[in-house]
């Protein structure tokens, strides 16, 4: 009998190897699919008052967020895109790097190509340099691709079906339950995650609105030479870059003061230096300071502290790469749920039960 559990138990351990070499593979996907299931778990919930399927609910759930998140990269890509071409209309950039026969050189003599005109430039063989850069990096971009393609795949998969059948993966681990510390800690862990994280997509949509907010308040009173180009964009990407620490929302309205800065130095209209300096100041106040100080508090959880949820985001991307951002807060709430739950359990302490309840007290159900 001892034989077969000796076999059972390596058996088991080998499994357990296997599956954990592969989920440490694709870390970053399944730490992506833990932060959007957890992020989009009470709007799946809430969705059940239209009494509508399971399956319906979890791909209304995702498309909730991740149609805006496809819409807002791709208009971003294709607004880069048309800048790019209106910077090489109007800037000798051909010119710049001295390259007349360059790629550059060729594609800005099609400044406002026409089928024929394509085809006539392919002919020429205009489009030679183009097609042997993108050959000789065609590996590279492949892999790319489908590397991004795959990780997507998993990410939506398993945040799929975790939202149909998480609570079915909560009923197993409870089957290992000891003195109903298991359940304790599984309940508690589960909470706080959804708190922590759903208050990271709530503070993303809510910096976003008073971004948008902001910048359009400040075109509205700004000449047009200072305007900020496409505020609801710059103002969705600065919610979004809210989630990257310490630079955070800076790397959006930073480079947007830049840009409304240098071309009026140019022009020498330093006057108008000065409705920059008031945008820099209104961004560091209204959009990055004030709901940091008033917002994150409320998003950040029930248990966990505001400073060492701050250090996560912090050492996260250091430690684990760009997917640590998301990481770093997980580990972080497992670590803090276990030390307050299990541990106090395990070493024979009882948690504190808090302060007693007087019993003519009336609860707030009983109103």
């Amino acid at each position: 009998m001892d034989e077969k559990r000796f076999v059972v138990a390596l058996f088991g351990l080998a499994v357990a190897l296997v599956a954990g070499f592969v989920a440490y593979r694709f870390v970053a996907p399944l730490t992506v699919a833990v932060f959007l299931y957890y992020s989009t778990r009470r709007f799946y919930h809430r969705l059940e008052r239209f009494r509508l399927p399971a399956r319906v609910r979890a791909v209304v759930s995702l498309s909730v967020i991740g149609v805006p998140l496809i819409g807002l990269v791709s208009y971003t890509l294709v607004l880069l895109i048309l800048e790019a071409r209106r910077f090489i209309e109007a800037y000798p950039v051909a010119d710049t790097i001295g390259a007349e026969n360059s790629v550059i050189g060729d594609l800005a003599e099609l400044s406002n190509p026409t089928m024929d005109d394509l085809i006539a430039a392919y002919q020429s063989g205009q489009f030679d340099p183009l097609i042997d850069l993108v050959s000789e990096q065609a590996s590279l971009l492949a892999s790319t691709l489908s590397g991004l393609a795959l990780n997507l795949l998993i990410t939506v998969i398993v945040t799929y079906y975790l939202l149909i059948d998480g609570s079915r993966f909560h009923d197993w681990l409870l089957r290992f339950d000891d003195d109903a510390i298991v359940r304790e800690y599984l309940e508690t862990a589960d909470d706080e995650l959804e708190a922590v994280l759903y208050g990271n997509l709530l503070n993303v949509i809510a910096i976003s609105i008073i971004a948008v907010v902001t910048y359009l308040g400040y075109n509205a009173a700004a000449p047009a030479a200072v305007e900020i180009p496409y505020p609801t964009l710059a103002g969705a990407l600065t919610g979004v870059a809210s989630l990257i620490p310490v630079i955070g929302m800076k790397i959006v309205y930073v480079p947007i003061a830049a840009a409304m800065s240098i071309p009026v130095a140019i022009d020498g209209e330093v006057a108008l230096l000065a409705y920059v300096a008031g945008f820099l100041a209104v961004a560091i106040v209204v959009v990055d300071t004030i709901p940091d100080i008033v917002l994150r508090p409320y998003f950040s959880g029930e248990t966990t502290h505001v400073g060492l949820l701050m250090l996560a985001y912090i050492f996260g991307p250091v430690v684990f790469g760009f997917h640590g951002l998301f990481l770093a807060p997980i580990v972080l709430v497992l670590a803090l749920t276990f030390a307050d739950t299990a541990l106090l359990r395990l070493l024979g302490v009882e948690p504190d039960p808090g302060p007693e309840i007087p019993e003519a007290q009336q609860r707030l159900d009983e109103f």
